[in-house]
């Protein structure tokens, strides 16, 4: 014990190091259930229903694709045989709403409204592209600028990286529309198997029904024997 350092003033520092030791290994856990654990994020009956549609069907032409449920703000992956590779939180539009604001690709930033901050619903083929800044991106629909990528450095008090890793949903409705997704799930994996001729984004919608997005299901119902 160093002199001068009381036991109890001792023991509060030890534990604050080790909390600040965890800290970063607790965070790196939580982003990085896109590639295998549990836990994290659990996938909805809209989602499974999808799922199963999508490897059913072959609806995905045998490209990889990622599913967004935007009202559990999570993340699924999967290849193109249909396996799930991994899930993970994701930052989605702040506004509800399932349609992008007609002409929204072409203005500025400052110039989108509130309720305009939508993560439109639908089914994209997703390819990589340069946004601003010559960043690359995966683009899931350039004509309402509607682009897949981790978290931007942009302003520090949005808090996107805690809002990523808190258990809550509601905070997870940041962006402009864009979707956020965890840096490692983006370099490791979706970036890989999306690279070459890119790849599916089915995003599951806030209010609409899930068959006004996604028409096919009631083909899928229908063969199944369930409602339509």
């Amino acid at each position: 014990m160093r002199p001068g350092l009381s036991l109890p003033i001792v023991t509060m520092l030890l534990t604050a190091a080790g909390l600040a030791l965890a800290a970063p290994a607790m965070a790196a856990d939580m982003a990085g259930a896109g590639h295998g654990d549990s836990g994290t994020t659990t996938r909805s009956e809209d989602a499974t229903r999808v799922a199963d549609w999508i490897a059913g069907s072959g609806d995905n032409h045998a490209l990889p694709y990622i599913i967004i449920d935007k009202k559990g703000a999570a993340l699924f992956l999967f290849d193109a045989q249909g396996k799930a590779l991994g899930q993970a939180p994701v930052l989605i539009g702040k506004a509800l709403g399932d349609e992008a604001t007609p002409g929204i690709g072409t203005k500025n930033l400052a110039e989108i409204g509130p309720a305009e901050k939508t993560t439109p619903a639908g089914r994209y083929l997703a390819k990589f592209g340069l946004a601003a800044g010559k960043q690359r991106v995966l683009w899931v629909d350039y004509a309402t600028s509607v682009a897949l990528h981790p978290i931007p450095k942009g302003n520090p008090k949005e808090r996107r990286r805690v809002r990523m890793l808190s258990p809550e949903i509601d905070d997870n409705r940041i962006t402009f529309g864009c979707i956020n997704v965890p840096r490692a799930m983006y370099g490791k994996s979706i970036g890989p198997l999306f690279r070459g001729k890119g790849g599916y984004v089915y995003i599951l919608p806030d209010s609409k029904p899930l068959e006004d997005v996604f028409p096919r299901l009631r083909v899928q119902a229908a063969m199944t024997g369930g409602a339509s």
